[in-house]
């Protein structure tokens, strides 16, 4: 059996898992292939999906549209996702823009802590957590491309003065502003039930 963490380090971090050695917290290594394999794809999928669609906002009216474009779309283009992947697909992060993706568990804001404690060049891929009957892929989300910070960066430098307002107006209590290149900045959670077969 191996355990659904594959670092020694998430061991000791995770101790509420770690410390249970019980069929609940462990997993075959088969299994455990198949579901990060679920993982990648899903979260590749779902950032892929997410990025063409924003991409074409920003074409269509800048980054001020691109906002209006993600507090309208985002979450629908999810659950659709959601509903070809059997699977519950969100996004996590301390310093969130939407209020339903902040930190919302202990296993949450264990693995913010444990991303946020690597350096950018070492970054874990990915990681998998026994939970509650589930497994939970996590994945960093980095500022990949100059276009992220159009609505992620400094505000008055990267961020526009339509597209801040924009955000004040649709994101009051904001914290997904002054990134920089390459910088962590939240987390794909990717909810699979847990299944011995």
């Amino acid at each position: 059996m191996k355990y659904i963490l594959p670092l020694v380090a998430v061991l000791t971090i995770i101790s509420f898992n770690a410390c249970n050695t019980s069929s609940e917290n462990s997993i075959d290594t088969e299994i455990y292939s198949r579901f990060e394999r679920a993982g990648d794809e899903v979260s590749n999928n779902a950032q892929a999906v997410l990025l063409e669609n924003v991409g074409a906002a920003v074409k269509k009216g800048g980054s001020v549209n691109a906002v209006s474009f993600c507090n309208l779309n985002a979450s629908s283009i999810v659950d659709s996702l959601n509903k070809a992947n059997n699977c519950r697909i969100t996004r996590v992060s301390a310093r969130n823009r939407s209020p339903e993706n902040y930190l919302q568990s202990e296993v949450d804001k264990q693995m913010w802590k444990f991303f946020s404690s690597q350096s950018l060049d070492s970054l874990t891929t990915d990681t998998l957590v026994a939970y509650k009957g589930e497994i939970l892929y996590y994945r960093p989300i980095k500022i990949g491309m100059s276009a992220c910070l159009m609505c992620h960066g400094i505000p008055g430098q990267d961020i526009d003065a339509e597209t801040s307002d924009r955000l004040e107006q649709l994101y009051p209590a904001d914290l997904a502003t002054d990134y920089k290149p390459n910088d962590f900045r939240g987390l794909w959670k990717i909810h699979f039930q847990k299944t011995t077969d």
